[in-house]
């Protein structure tokens, strides 16, 4: 069998597979393992996430319906909300303190949190110290020090949801109006 042959899975001239034979794994080709997490599990695992990771994808519009702006930024969770900072004269900055609305994707595609919620725009001068002590620690980024206006944004979760695979799709909601679903 040539080696084209036997990575696409075709069996060598003369043998018979059932058609009716099919064979599962809860790993993928690389050895990861996907089997589906319980709601408790990933609750934890989207718990760390918040955590551990720094950065997010952080989507907002603006309120006259205007087309979705999309941009990377870092944050830190304090257990309640996400915090993180902007320009407040970029597109991101304007349409936060329009709408109060944004949606972040924290994590890889296989491993990704999704948030939605409310955000309230925070000036420097209001957030205490020890919050932007430790964003700037996190983060390694202090907007405090820079000449362009930043503005901080406490985004707190209305709903959450995580997944893996699509076989985690049916359970990935993990926090329904700020209230999360599973017990801890």
């Amino acid at each position: 069998m040539s080696g084209d042959a036997a990575t696409a899975g075709i069996p060598p001239e003369g043998v018979r597979v059932a058609a009716s034979v099919r064979v599962t794994s809860s790993r993928t080709a690389s050895g990861r393992d996907i089997t589906p997490a319980t709601t408790a599990a990933s609750k934890k695992d989207t718990l760390h996430r918040l955590e551990s990771d720094v950065d997010a994808w952080v989507a907002t519009a603006g309120p006259d319906g205007a087309a979705p702006y999309l941009v990377p930024l870092s944050f830190v969770w304090d257990g309640a909300t996400l915090l993180f900072a902007t320009p407040a004269d970029s597109p991101t900055g304007r349409n936060l303190v329009a709408t109060g609305r944004a949606r972040l994707g924290i994590g890889p595609t296989r491993d990704v949190v999704l948030v939605d919620g409310t955000v309230r725009a925070v000036t420097p001068e209001d957030l205490p110290e020890e919050d932007a002590e430790v964003f700037a620690g996190k983060t390694g980024f202090d907007p405090r020090r820079l000449a362009t206006r930043y503005l901080y944004f406490r985004v707190l979760p209305q709903r959450i949801q995580a997944w893996r695979e699509e076989n985690e799709l049916r359970g990935r909601e993990l926090m329904r109006d700020g209230r999360w679903l599973s017990a801890d």
